[in-house]
């Protein structure tokens, strides 16, 4: 396992891939979990070359977000990756990413700007222009992203497609803890009793299914059942939506691939999950 800490080490290396080697990346922020691992052992079943990029983007934090407190600790994320025989991680700075004199943004309107854009503007600008600018760097051929980030994967693939970059994401399904609760960095931030009240995202996901089986295909009545369930566990709901799994728009009426989307502050953490109605 190879640590690049320059985008010009990275590019020298990347520019010598031959079009018969196939490379998989795997954007992160550091502070690995399941998750993460499970999208490099994917990749490594898959591919010739993995590289795995650790980078804590401060241009998808909003001013009141938790950039400062976001988890690191690189010397367990490399501890965590070496038996998965990781090719190379790429470490780049802030500095390097947006040096001084930085102007140019990626965005893509619409489906950026509803859910959690809607929740954190500028967010996704954010998300388009770092993983644009460590596309450009590492050249992947595919690229491995989880699908508890379900928007930023739609507007990921919206934004490769549009300016004919030719790298494919690879969807891989959400990694749970035994219990239900989606995978992230955030939970670390939960104390014991919040940790337990995070479970209220995956129980609302399940309530939602049991009634669609039931023949409740009314989104309003599902959404109002979940939110009942949320409060009930004193979570603090930011939105939840019953949307078309392509381009996230409100379904009026709800089908088996319809997506369950919602996002919800368990104290001052906010989490987010998903699911197809029928999974």
């Amino acid at each position: 396992m190879q640590i690049i800490r320059t985008a010009a080490e990275m590019q020298e290396i990347s520019a010598h891939w031959q079009p018969t080697i196939k490379v998989g990346f795997i954007p992160t922020m550091g502070y690995l979990h399941a998750g993460h691992l499970s999208l490099i052992s994917r990749a490594k079943e898959e591919c010739d070359v993995v590289i795995v990029s650790i980078f804590v983007n401060p241009a998808q934090f909003g001013a009141n977000e938790d950039l400062g407190n976001y988890p690191r600790d690189l010397d367990r994320d490399l501890s965590l990756m070496g038996p998965l025989n990781v090719d190379y991680v790429f470490f780049p700075t802030g500095e390097m990413m947006y040096p001084a004199g930085y102007k140019t943004w990626i965005e893509v309107k619409g489906i950026s700007d509803i859910l959690c854009g809607a929740s954190r503007p500028g967010h996704f600008i954010g998300v388009a222009t770092v993983v644009l600018k460590l596309v450009n760097i590492v050249r992947p051929t595919l690229m491995y992203m989880g699908e508890k980030d379900y928007q930023q994967v739609a507007v990921l693939e919206t934004m490769l497609r549009d300016l004919n970059v030719p790298t494919t994401i690879v969807r891989c399904p959400i990694v749970r803890e035994e219990d239900g609760l989606a995978m992230s960095s955030r939970n670390k931030y939960l104390d014991s009793d919040q940790r337990v009240q995070a479970l209220c995202l995956a129980n609302a996901i399940r309530l939602a299914q049991k009634q669609f089986l039931a023949g409740n295909h009314d989104p309003q009545s599902l959404i109002e059942l979940m939110s009942d369930l949320i409060i009930g566990e004193n979570g603090s709901i930011d939105y939840i939506r019953f949307v078309d799994p392509i381009d996230l728009a409100d379904v009026q009426s709800i089908k088996s691939d319809t997506r369950i989307i919602l996002a919800v502050y368990i104290g001052k953490t906010r989490l987010i999950d998903n699911s197809a109605v029928l999974a």
